[in-house]
């Protein structure tokens, strides 16, 4: 889903926002939005999508800085690999057209010939165009959503996607046979030809060769001579100890093919953590509330409580309040390539009974007749400020 919404005000931050305070706003709204918290709304899962593209764009600098300076118009036309599993590099810059107007189109590879804009207007620089053999094939982008266990302790994942992959039957090569490639007839092995932009001759790659000077003799029949066809390729990645979300995993060699045998392109893996149902995580820190009842808040006892690795026990001091904040050193996440490990940190829910009888009642009723003040010294110092309010 392409949004057309400004991605600040998707996120509700300031153009300014940093990125941790992104990573919060991201957060909070894609555990309000999540589809599996949702299953009545159909609109939630357009909203997850919404703002997850609004913080892929946001958190990454480069797309941060194309957005800023061009809009959605930077992520148009293939720009900056826009869609998941789409390739391309780089954000569409609207000034391209004059690239293409003067013969500079973007990514052109190639030796001689190319020149600047007034050695292609008067003649400087030009000769014949050198072959830069096979073109390289297309970077492309995968999102994958992985769960905080996996994130936490690294995984193994497959990944199915569609890709250009060599011909198994002419090995990539885009030949039937040995023949090989022979001489372009378009532009006579120049790899160039002249194009009339009005009163203007511009050279240009040749769209036959693409500026190789040669193509296939007799092409495959069933790749065309293109020498790779479009398949669903599998792959196989490794997660590491410790990934955050956003992080980008590339997998050499695994992008497009190139076509005529030429080398494959990249595939870059950005990946994304599911909102846990206890956890929420803070950089290599966790964080879950756990709620005790009233009286053992009151007279304290051992409480056990969720870790990522099972469970452990914290002691629970008599007088515990609402918002007590318990640290379980080295329970938290194993910082990427660091070794070191962060926190758990337990926050106290107190729970409040909502059904007494009336025996029940009658017990609580008389242990609070006999409580003095000071066993109550907030609500004490509470209401002595706000006496005024009460005249």
């Amino acid at each position: 889903m392409a949004t057309s919404s400004d991605y600040y005000q998707v996120l509700s931050v300031t153009r300014d926002a940093t990125g941790d305070v992104l990573k919060k706003a991201y957060r909070k709204l894609a555990v309000k939005y999540h589809p599996d918290k949702n299953p009545d709304d159909p609109t939630a899962e357009e909203k997850f999508k919404e703002i997850s593209e609004a913080y892929d764009v946001l958190s990454d600098e480069d797309k941060r800085a194309a957005y800023d300076r061009y809009g959605h118009e930077a992520f148009k036309n293939g720009g900056m690999g826009n869609a998941a599993g789409g390739g391309g590099a780089g954000y569409h810059d609207p000034f391209d057209i004059f690239k293409e107007v003067f013969g500079q189109q973007a990514g052109g590879g190639g030796g001689g010939g190319g020149g600047g804009i007034f050695e292609q207007f008067f003649g400087g620089g030009g000769g014949q165009q050198q072959s830069g053999g096979p073109r390289r094939g297309s970077d492309l982008r995968y999102g994958l959503e992985i769960t905080l266990e996996e994130a936490a302790f690294g995984a193994e994942k497959d990944l199915e996607l569609e890709k250009y992959a060599n011909c198994d039957t002419c090995d990539g090569k885009g030949s039937k046979d040995s023949a090989g490639k022979k001489q372009c007839s378009t532009c006579g092995g120049h790899g160039q030809v002249i194009a009339s932009r009005g009163f203007f001759q511009v050279r240009q790659a040749c769209p036959d060769c693409n500026g190789a000077g040669t193509v296939i003799a007799n092409p495959c029949e069933d790749c065309g001579g293109e020498g790779r066809l479009e398949k669903v390729s599998r792959i196989k990645i490794k997660i590491p100890a410790g990934i955050r979300e956003g992080s980008r995993l590339r997998s050499s060699g695994n992008g497009d093919a190139g076509p005529a045998g030429g080398m494959a392109g990249d595939l870059y893996v950005v990946v994304g953590i599911e909102p846990h149902k206890i956890f929420e995580r803070e950089d290599d820190d966790l964080f879950c509330e756990v709620p005790i009842g009233f009286t053992t808040a009151a007279l304290g006892g051992e409480l056990e409580v969720p870790t990522l690795e099972g469970k452990a026990a914290v002691k629970i001091p008599p007088g515990t309040q609402t918002g007590t904040l318990f640290r379980l050193k080295g329970k938290g996440i194993t910082a990427l390539g660091a070794g070191r490990k962060g926190d758990l940190h337990v926050k106290i829910e107190v729970e409040v009974p909502t059904k007494l009888n009336s025996d029940q009642k009658k017990k609580l009723q008389d242990f609070s007749d006999t409580l003095k003040e000071h066993n109550n010294p907030s609500a004490k110092g509470f209401f002595d400020k706000a006496k005024e309010w009460f005249k």
